[in-house]
């Protein structure tokens, strides 16, 4: 009897386990990938863009005026010279700049603002800004080469277009910042030295704090002369335009972590963990899209990662490509490869028309 009553005991252990078993709560279900551009934002302008010229010379851009229309440099066929071309739709091509190869020319930091647009020579002899008129064919004009210790922090400000000047910072004479500007037209630059490591921002704002472990500290306008401290997170590494911040941090899993918070503290939120990195040093531009991307397993076999923007005023993110490399920004324009180093694909996603 008492043995038939351990069977019994024994068979009810069992059934409650076995029940246990069924009623467990499963795992949640892992999170919907996110949408592609082309379901996010069906009536987004994109394209795509040879790597080469017609001539067959690599070309390599700068600044998207538009997804059909680009400023870049390629060499000539007899690799002599270096150019600063405008390629157009059609591949139509309009040189504004050609210097030898033996100065180990570079054209940097273009910008663009209406008709005007404008960029930084560098050869062995120095730097130059030079512009050119977008509407006319007229030859490109030298504006100065009194440009000092220019600073280039690889950002869309590099060089800001105000009314009828174009400005840049540069490195003080014994420390400090020099913002300088020089007139559209050309003629004598206008320095002012101010303390601190300063980079230009949305005109009329420049940002302080680039030597800083922690980043971004505090806005200052150039033309009121107001000052506004930013919000600091522990820990984080922060950047900012006058109207949102990036901070870039550790979790307490050792992840990174990306989140957005305006420059007055204000509506912080998450925009990626994990395997999340920035990609470009730009931060929320058009002031709405947070560009990043996330490595994936195939990322250590192709050596591009996936592609992704987090759309703030929407507060979702979506898919720009799987695999994708050389990402770029300029001028409201996304840009970024498909391929490998021998035969590659560049494509371009106009913000600006979402």
């Amino acid at each position: 009897m008492k043995a038939h009553r351990g069977r019994i005991a024994g068979l009810g252990v069992a059934l409650a386990a076995s029940g246990a078993l069924i009623w467990a709560p499963s795992p949640a279900p892992p999170p919907p990938p996110p949408p592609t551009a082309g379901q996010a934002w069906p009536d987004a302008q994109r394209g795509t863009l040879p790597a080469d010229l017609p001539d067959g010379t690599a070309f390599d851009p700068g600044l998207f005026l538009d997804i059909r229309t680009s400023v870049g440099s390629a060499p000539t066929r007899d690799r002599r010279h270096r150019r600063l071309v405008i390629r157009g739709p059609g591949d139509s091509l309009r040189e504004l700049r050609r210097l030898p190869v033996s100065r180990n020319p570079s054209f940097l930091s273009l910008t663009v603002a209406g008709n005007d647009l404008v960029w930084a020579e560098s050869t062995d002899a120095g730097q130059q800004l030079w512009t050119a008129d977008l509407r006319t064919g007229r030859p490109a004009r030298r504006l100065t080469a009194d440009i000092g210790d220019a600073r280039f922090y690889q950002t869309q400000y590099d060089l800001v277009i105000s009314p009828g000047r174009v400005n840049w910072v540069a490195a003080a004479p014994g420390g400090g910042t020099e913002i300088r500007s020089v007139a559209l037209t050309g003629g004598p630059v206008q320095k002012r030295a101010v303390p601190g490591d300063w980079a230009l921002t949305a005109w009329p704002w420049m940002v302080d704090g680039l030597t800083d472990i922690a980043g971004a500290g505090r806005l200052r306008n150039l033309v009121t002369g107001e000052e506004r401290p930013l919000p600091r997170t522990r820990l984080s590494e922060t950047a900012c335009t006058p109207v949102w911040c990036r901070a870039v941090s550790l979790d307490d899993d050792g992840y990174p972590r990306i989140e957005v918070v305006r420059a007055d503290g204000t509506q912080r939120r998450l925009v990626a963990r994990k395997t999340a990195r920035t990609v470009i040093t730009d931060v929320a531009v058009l002031g709405r899209f947070e560009v990043f991307a996330q490595v994936t397993p195939a990322s250590e076999l192709s050596g591009r990662d996936e592609l992704l923007v987090h759309d703030i005023a929407t507060n979702r993110t979506v898919q720009i490509s799987r695999e994708a490399g050389d990402v770029r920004y300029r001028n409201g324009v996304l840009a970024w490869s498909t391929g490998n180093a021998q035969s590659f694909l560049r494509h371009v996603l106009d913000l600006r028309s979402v």
